[in-house]
């Protein structure tokens, strides 16, 4: 009964965002107000229908339904409760319903903070949410339904995939999901702005917040799905540059050049069509995403499904929904005169250098990513695009694009002089070159991580300048302080975030590793420390076995802690997992891998990883900042007033 309860949700849900669609997009065009007032309880109602569809679903896995076809092929009585519940967006029909859930929410949050918004625009902005819903939700339906019955009832489940059972990748993807499924609401703001022909610094001021939340959501998943492929599936690294993982950073990267656009339309009334290029752009990458996930076209630890006809169906829509759209952008944009002039060195042409630096390496991992699968597809020829190729292209325009982020903020709108703004950087300029000499001398004259520990140095001091500018010629400095708008002290936080990930990356960079054979009782010596193999034993777990190899780390004879590196075996999937062992206090992190077994001994593969957890630790300051700026009402709800559209006779 309660898969059925499930199906008829979704259904409703399905009736519920077609009448979104329709009604309010056709009450805007009328001017009917009855017509647009429908959009805010549809989109309620849709949302709480898919709140009721996931919610059975989450049960059937809870009570190990397995008359229900999602829950035989994804689980298995003897999981444990937290991952039979996580099991629900373990897999592509599930996660599908999670997604259509936070789309969904995001159509609820608009009609519930969206109530200062001009009725014609909110209800323009949820016909648009409603249409994306209606796709969704018929791709749901037809093609990914979770609520399949299998009679007779399968006697248990065939497990959770085991690299999925972890506590890190449980959380990963509703975080994702808000940040990608986010960057449908600046769509369909940017849509509704086209339809009525408009932009203005009213429309930027409201679309910001939206760009905001999408981007620190999205932060948040992208560095958490960086830490467990770093400890859980035992590589040592924290990006591989992996085409699933792309998929993930291309739309933050527009939504990053989305966001800072955004601040120029609504502060200077300027860069109106490029701002809402950028929203269609965000939402194109992240549907790409979506397409290159659940199509079949990649083979990758990261992929939901291999089904050609999904990624058919998720092709017609990416076509519709975003060749509509530009479309749509291609008939307006010529009507959007620019406004706000300004000259190339000012605030205004800091963030343009910003925009066109973050969209040439949005072109280069889209290059990057795709050309294999063009490649492939047209001459039938298989090749690897891997990490040279990445980082080789993107530092050259990393480094400007990390000069700029410390120069713009102390820049004044129109027209700016360059000289007294780098007379405010000298001391950041002279910490940075400190920093570089520093880290050349001790890295052996490596420049390439010399050159990210001053560019890490450069960001976070830069943006430390930038808050001491703004309170250094006050009588009371403190109260200057305090009185600051969060949204700053917000955009401050999250440029120290991305120096902070700049140090770790550049860390990163001089890691070490050793591979070694070891009897019990042997040791050997790397990164100051001596490791000695104890022994080798069996460690039961919930639903799988494990061998577990006790490792004791001397210093001068004496055991300082000891480390336990893991194989997991998990009977149901015939899977064997990696549990790496990690050792850190903040400046380092000592990784440990289990390999073969051989003769009463075993392989360890031992890393020295300098400043490893800086990398998640900036992503999370980037978070920070993106929270302490919404925190700023001002930043919610201080958008200017529009004269009001006159009704028609």
């Amino acid at each position: 009964m309660i898969p059925e309860l499930g199906h008829f949700a979704l259904a409703m849900a399905l009736a519920f965002c077609i009448a979104q669609t329709a009604l309010p997009l056709w009450g805007a065009q009328r001017r009917d107000a009855r017509l647009m007032a429908a959009a805010v309880p549809l989109a309620n109602a849709a949302m709480l229908s898919v709140l009721v569809a996931f919610i059975c679903l989450a049960t059937s896995y809870a009570v190990n339904d397995t008359s229900v076809v999602n829950v035989v092929q994804n689980s298995h009585s003897a999981k444990p409760m937290i991952y039979k519940i996580t099991g629900t967006w373990g897999n592509h029909e599930g996660s599908m319903v999670l997604w259509v859930l936070v789309l969904t929410l995001c159509g609820a949050a608009v009609a519930g903070f969206g109530r200062d918004l001009p009725s014609v625009l909110q209800a323009r902005v949820l016909g648009v949410l409603g249409a994306i819903a209606v796709g969704f939700l018929l791709f749901v339906l037809f093609t990914s339904n979770p609520f399949d019955r299998v009679w007779p009832p399968a006697p248990d489940g065939q497990g959770l995939n085991p690299l999925l059972q972890d506590f890190g990748l449980a959380v990963h993807p509703p975080l994702l999901y808000l940040g990608y499924v986010g960057t449908a609401v600046t769509f369909a703001f940017a849509v509704a702005a086209l339809i009525e022909g408009r932009v203005d610094a009213a429309w930027g001021a409201w679309v910001r917040p939206w760009a905001l939340a999408s981007w620190g959501f999205l932060t948040c998943g992208i560095a958490l799905g960086s830490w467990w492929a770093y400890y859980e599936l035992g590589w040592g690294g924290y990006w591989f540059w992996d085409p699933v993982e792309n998929s993930s950073l291309l739309p933050w990267l527009a939504s990053t050049a989305l966001l800072h656009s955004a601040v120029v339309v609504e502060k200077r009334g300027a860069l109106k069509v490029w701002t809402v290029f950028l929203a269609l752009m965000a939402f194109a990458l992240s549907m790409m995403g979506t397409f290159l996930v659940r199509s079949g076209v990649l083979n990758s630890v990261h992929t939901f499904a291999a089904d050609p006809a999904r990624g058919v169906f998720i092709l017609i829509m990416l076509g519709a929904f975003v060749g509509g759209a530009f479309a749509l952008f291609a008939w307006r944009a010529p009507a959007m005169a620019p406004q706000g002039v300004f000259a190339p060195v000012s605030r205004e042409g800091a963030l343009v250098l910003n925009n066109l630096l973050l969209s040439c390496i949005t072109a280069v991992v889209l290059v990057g990513t795709l050309y294999p699968l063009f490649l492939d597809l047209i001459a039938g020829r298989m090749i690897s695009v891997g990490p040279p190729f990445f980082n080789m292209a993107t530092a050259p325009l990393a480094l400007p694009l990390i000069a700029a982020m410390a120069l713009g903020p102390l820049m004044p709108w129109k027209r700016a002089d360059l000289w007294p703004v780098m007379q405010r950087l000298w001391w950041v300029a002279l910490v940075a070159l400190a920093g570089f000499i520093i880290a050349l001398v001790l890295t052996g004259q490596r420049a390439l991580p010399a050159l990210g520990f001053a560019a890490g140095l450069w960001l976070i001091f830069g943006a430390a300048a930038d808050i001491i500018d703004r309170v250094r010629r006050a009588e009371n400095p403190w109260a200057r302080a305090r009185a600051l708008p969060r949204a700053a002290w917000g955009a401050a936080i999250a440029h120290a975030g991305m120096g902070v990930t700049a140090l770790g990356v550049a860390g990163m960079a001089l890691s070490t590793e050793t591979l070694v054979a070891l009897n019990p009782g042997q040791s050997t010596s790397f990164a100051g420390y001596e490791w000695r193999l104890d022994g080798v034993r069996d460690s039961p777990g919930p639903n799988f076995t494990a061998r577990r190899a006790d490792v004791s780390v001397l210093v001068d004879g004496a055991v300082v802690f000891t480390m336990t590196p893991a194989k997991r075996t998990f009977p149901i999937a015939r899977t064997t997992t990696t549990e790496a062992a990690i050792r850190t206090n903040g400046m380092r992190d000592l990784y440990l891998v289990l390999g073969e077994e051989r003769e009463g001994g075993a392989v360890l593969r031992i890393h020295h990883n300098p400043l490893a957890p800086w990398i998640w630790l900036g992503a999370l300051t980037m978070a920070l900042g993106a929270a302490t700026s919404l925190s700023d009402r001002r930043v919610r709800v201080a958008a200017p007033s529009r004269r009001a559209v006159a009704a028609p006779a």
